[in-house]
């Protein structure tokens, strides 16, 4: 997976690197080559580590996987290479006994090899099941700790399907509002929302349905950050949406044929994971449009404009393309929407704007100021007051 401008795009610029310049960049030069952002994806209990596992097998690359978790038996069987055993005083390598005390005690026995683990990242997501043992009370302590690192601490989880039991279901209640309070952006998917579209499915392939959404969730913002080369996006930018963002909503689409990038931000805003009219007046979005060679300038604009005509005016954007062979002939849109106010509605009628995002290399993506598509007036001056503020 790349981002690219056209079909003769050289290896070097797809690493971000362009003739005559990153490559002879020294500090002589007063310009200090840039670092990638270090990302670690942590599974936390047995969902978490089921979701992270998923990951590996799907080839999201750019990030450090690992897996916590108070099972011993459990942690042999994950793909992470990297694998931390919480509480073993506490709980022996047996597992919390779906007691959320448990976990959270067993995190903070491993509080010093969290520490340790986590130091230098720069942004870590929080994978976990909530409603259980381990993911329920040992996600706060781990996400507690990333922020003491200083990382942008994403947590993204699931709740239980409904015939997992009231218990369940409270206790996943109660550990997401714990967990709320120690991470920047907390995004929740509740895995009854899944049922309409995986009516009649297997049940083994309804779980394996709620790991895949987690898996999008977290592609859908490291892609932006760790695929150079298309958009003008990067790790501060994104920084600067989900940084004490809150709570956070999650939507995904896939669209194909003539209207594909309007039908993939459509499906996105309306995604089973929302209740209807959900993202309207977000003040902070971060928007990922994903697709093959063939994805079109318009194909950013359309998908773009779609998204921006449900949330707040003044919201702060972020638009990131990928491009991705396996995408021929689609579109994927994946929208994390964040600063909600309550009872407020943005739904009367505004102007449209068509959001098209800066590129990076003028003259060899399209949007730039040199040979490609031009930078329309109005956007020109979108960037500008964004730049101002």
């Amino acid at each position: 997976m790349e981002m690219v401008s056209d079909n003769t795009t050289s290896s070097t610029e797809a690493d971000g690197v362009f003739p005559g310049q990153a490559a002879h960049i020294t500090e002589a030069d007063g310009i200090l080559p840039s670092q990638a952002a270090h990302i670690e994806v942590i599974g936390v209990g047995g969902g978490g580590s089921n979701a992270v596992n998923r990951m590996i097998m799907s080839d999201l690359d750019g990030v450090a996987y690992r897996v916590l978790n108070t099972d011993a038996q459990a942690l042999l069987q994950s793909a992470a290479q990297h694998r931390l055993q919480l509480g073993q005083t506490l709980t022996r390598g047996l597992g919390a006994g779906g007691n959320p005390s448990i976990g959270q005690k067993a995190a903070e026995e491993s509080r010093a090899d969290l520490q340790q683990a986590l130091q230098g990242a720069d942004l870590v997501f929080i994978a976990a099941g909530m409603g259980g043992g381990t993911g329920t009370g040992a996600a706060p302590v781990v996400a507690e700790v990333a922020k003491e690192s200083g990382a942008l601490t994403v947590g993204i989880v699931t709740k239980p399907f409904g015939f997992e039991g009231r218990r369940r279901m409270r206790q996943a209640d109660e550990g997401i509002a714990r967990l709320v309070e120690h991470v920047d952006t907390l995004i929740v998917i509740p895995n009854d929302r899944l049922r309409n579209a995986i009516a009649g499915a297997p049940l083994q392939e309804a779980f394996r349905s709620a790991d895949d959404i987690l898996r999008m969730g977290v592609k859908g913002i490291s892609d932006i950050i760790t695929c150079p080369g298309l958009v003008n996006v990067d790790f501060a930018d994104v920084r600067s949406v989900m940084t004490e963002a809150g709570s956070a909503l999650l939507g995904i689409g896939v669209g194909s044929g003539r209207s594909r990038a309007v039908e993939a931000a459509q499906a996105a805003i309306s995604s089973p994971l929302l209740e209807a009219d959900q993202i309207d007046g977000a003040k902070g979005c971060v928007i990922n449009i994903s697709g093959g060679r063939d994805m079109t300038l318009d194909d950013m604009t359309s998908a773009s404009e779609v998204i921006y005509n449900v949330v707040d005016p003044e919201a702060n954007i972020i638009v990131g393309a990928v491009v991705d062979d396996a995408l021929e002939g689609e579109i994927h849109a994946t929208v994390i929407a964040t600063g909600f106010e309550s009872n407020q509605s943005y739904r009367a009628e505004r102007p449209v704007n068509r959001l098209i995002p800066q590129t990076k290399s003028a003259g060899s993506s399209p949007g730039a100021d040199g040979g490609g598509a031009k930078i329309p007036d109005f956007l020109r001056q979108r960037q500008l007051r964004r730049e101002d503020n």
